[in-house]
């Protein structure tokens, strides 16, 4: 009984540790286990650094993490952001079945986008994107 207690205690920590991210329409698409994100299907797409700066797996700046939460970037970029190195690759997940439903979000004024509903290609998994390596 013990070790059933236990194994759910777990289980439901490593859910807890998963942090919906939510588009503007009130769709959870992607999930933070920091510094990973990950996609519904529980593939690593990107990593955020402690400024709440949101990159791509292949290190590329993709925008910002508010506190909604959602992942915002301006519209027109001047490619000033450095490209950084990713982390080491994490283990995939499983996302929770079910996310509580998302806050009111604020409309987004002109100069900025919703990342996850505009620009979704700029949060790919480390087998696609342009920037992925050819294979010989």
């Amino acid at each position: 009984m013990t070790l059933t207690k236990n194994h759910k205690a777990g289980t439901m920590a490593n859910q807890a540790a998963l942090i919906p991210i939510y588009t503007t329409k009130g769709d959870a698409d992607a999930f933070l286990q920091y510094p990973y994100l990950f996609n519904r299907s529980g593939d690593w797409i990107g990593f955020v650094t402690p400024n709440r700066e949101v990159y791509s797996v292949h290190g590329e700046f993709v925008g910002t993490l508010t506190n909604d939460p959602r992942i915002v970037g301006k519209r027109v970029t001047d490619g000033t952001k450095p490209h950084l190195t990713p982390p080491p690759t994490p283990k995939r997940v499983r996302p929770p079945t079910s996310v509580p439903l998302a806050p009111m979000m604020p409309e987004l004024n002109y100069s900025l986008i919703d990342v996850l509903l505009d620009e979704p290609e700029k949060l790919h998994t480390l087998d696609g994107g342009e920037f992925r390596e050819d294979m010989d």
